[in-house]
């Protein structure tokens, strides 16, 4: 069972987006589970983080974009800290749950900006960001694009990007394989009805694309290494890394 194909332009707007997650703090709050509807969350968890530390020598600045309630960020500190963050979400009430869990196990400073990553200005460059669960809500090639650029532009020489999220596939016959899978999934941890509601959220407000567009788009907006972590069904972690001299 694939969801239905919206096109872009009736997809969710940002106000509608911001309202759905305003509610959904406690779902969005655990971090040994992280969300349920996401295949291998936590292991995805664990290795965009443990990758992080492994590829970037100092941790001091760290932007997580779409953070939700803070989980991938308190996972990071797990492996170091303190470290100073800037956390990224629409949602006000997400920002102000994830700044209350993250305070109460560092030290470092945490500035909060309640915006679409789009459009919001960004204090630093950054030595960590982390990406997840958040790229999938971008839109056309112009969007993917320009999100990527500016990810690029905001790491700092020898810093790195984390990325999980949802992903579409290349192929017609593979993708059908995978989202067959994926509503396996869901009907085991759920049931069928919670299947219906996964699949109905993201036809309404996500538009994924392959985790191969995303290897390649990354080199392209000039990242010098681009690692594959773990690929799932529909859900993949991966990242890149920014070479600290260039020439």
């Amino acid at each position: 069972m694939n969801p239905p194909k919206t096109p872009l332009y009736k997809k969710s707007v940002i106000d509608e987006i911001r309202r759905r997650f305003d509610q959904s703090v406690d779902r969005f709050s655990n971090l040994e589970t992280g969300q349920t509807a996401t295949m291998d969350a936590p292991l995805a968890m664990e290795l965009i983080t443990r990758a992080a530390v492994a590829s970037t020598k100092n941790i001091r600045r760290v932007l997580d974009i779409g953070c939700g309630a803070g989980n991938n960020t308190l996972k990071l500190l797990q492996y170091v800290s303190p470290f100073d963050c800037t956390l990224v979400d629409l949602s006000r009430p997400m920002l102000e749950k994830a700044a209350q869990r993250i305070s109460a196990v560092n030290s470092g400073d945490i500035h909060l900006i309640q915006s679409d990553f789009r459009t919001c200005d960004l204090p630093d460059e950054y030595d960590v960001i982390i990406a997840a669960a958040v790229l999938h809500h971008l839109r056309d090639d112009r969007d993917w694009e320009s999100v990527f650029q500016k990810i690029y532009n905001v790491t700092a020489p020898g810093g790195s990007v984390w990325i999980t999220d949802l992903v579409f596939h290349e192929t017609g016959g593979v993708h059908d394989l995978m989202w067959e899978r994926y509503a396996d999934y869901l009907v085991a941890v759920g049931g069928e009805k919670f299947r219906d509601l996964v699949f109905e959220s993201i036809d309404a407000e996500d538009s994924p694309r392959p985790v191969t567009f995303q290897l390649d788009l990354l080199r392209r907006v000039g990242f010098d290494i681009v690692e594959l972590l773990h690929k799932n069904s529909c859900y993949a972690a991966f990242g890149a890394i920014k070479r600290k001299n260039k020439g």
